[in-house]
C-alpha cells in the first residue's frame, strides 16, 4: 500500500515540480487507482497455498485502512 502512494506522490512531484510540500487526500488517491487501466494485487493465501486475484475495490479498501494506521501513528485526525 506504501508502494501505491509512493505512485501517486511521485506522479504529483512530476507534474508539480516547484511545490515543496504537497497534499492530497483519499478521494484524490482514489481517483489515480480508478484511472489505471488494469490493477489487482495478488495475495498468498495459506490454507490453499497459492495466490489470489484482488480487485479495485479490496485495494481501496487496504488503502484506506493503511492511511488510518498512519494518521494515527502520527498523532493525525483522519
Amino acid at each position: 500500500m506504501a508502494a501505491l502512494c509512493g505512485m501517486y506522490e511521485k506522479k504529483l512531484r512530476d507534474v508539480n515540480p516547484t511545490v515543496q510540500n504537497l497534499t492530497y487526500d483519499i478521494s484524490d488517491l482514489f481517483n489515480f487507482i480508478d484511472g489505471m487501466t488494469d490493477l489487482s494485487a495478488l495475495v498468498y493465501d495459506y490454507t490453499i497455498q497459492a495466490y489470489l486475484p484482488c480487485d479495485r475495490q479490496w485495494i481501496k479498501s487496504k488503502l484506506h485502512r493503511h492511511l488510518r494506521c498512519l494518521a494515527r501513528d502520527h498523532g493525525q485526525l483522519y
